[in-house]
């Protein structure tokens, strides 16, 4: 089974597997409707319909639309790191330039091929509120404790300021080339890939 959202970002976490499933329905409905209407006419009513279940299954889990989607980014987060850390099984421990191919190629697979990424990610797109559920905060964070002991370094704020930079820098980048073509300007991506390596290297190598 899939993995759900963190319960802080639900209504009422689901304790049974059933439960669970649904949760899973929803989300992935959500998810499919954001690449067909986008968010401003995504409805919890239309997401209900799609999933099969009454909306007050929805509702059970989510107030408003917005909770939704938050939820939809905090499971694209939550698988985005399931994939990178098997990307990174084929890496030799300490190829920082390898990782961060990994680590990038794996965002690059999901914004060409998950539902709803596109306009969700990790949340960039949607306002989520407080300052520290601000999204590339979340996605420096996690590819901080992710990489840190990959390269022999402590995970200290020195080192996740330097991922936090790097993480903005290439969703910077990475935005532009899907607004230049819908698969992602290749040209723009390996300007994104080379811009990250001299600025990694002052701090890896």
């Amino acid at each position: 089974m899939m993995p759900v959202p963190d319960a802080t970002s639900l209504r009422r976490a689901p304790v049974q597997r059933r439960s669970a499933e649904r949760l899973t329905r929803i989300l992935d409905a959500c998810a499919d409707l954001l690449d067909e209407v986008g968010y401003d006419a995504l409805s919890t009513r239309a997401v209900a319909l799609r999933a099969g279940v009454p909306i007050g299954s929805v509702y059970r889990f989510f107030g408003n639309k917005r909770q939704m989607a938050d939820a939809l980014a905090q499971r694209n987060l939550d698988r985005y790191t399931e994939r990178a850390v098997e990307r990174l099984k084929g890496v030799a421990q300490g190829d920082w330039r390898a990782a961060m191919d990994a680590v990038l190629d794996e965002y690059l697979a999901m914004k060409r091929t998950a539902p709803g990424f596109s306009l969700v990610d990790f949340g960039n797109q949607i306002p989520i509120g407080a300052a520290h559920t601000e999204p590339n905060l979340r996605v420096a964070g996690r590819l901080t404790d992710l990489l840190a002991g990959f390269l022999n370094r402590e995970p200290d704020e020195a080192l996740r300021r330097t991922f936090l930079v790097a993480v903005e820098t290439a969703d910077t980048l990475v935005q532009l080339a899907f607004r230049m073509t819908p698969q992602g300007d290749e040209a723009i991506i390996a300007e994104t890939r080379e811009l990250l390596r001299a600025y990694l290297g002052r701090v890896l190598d």
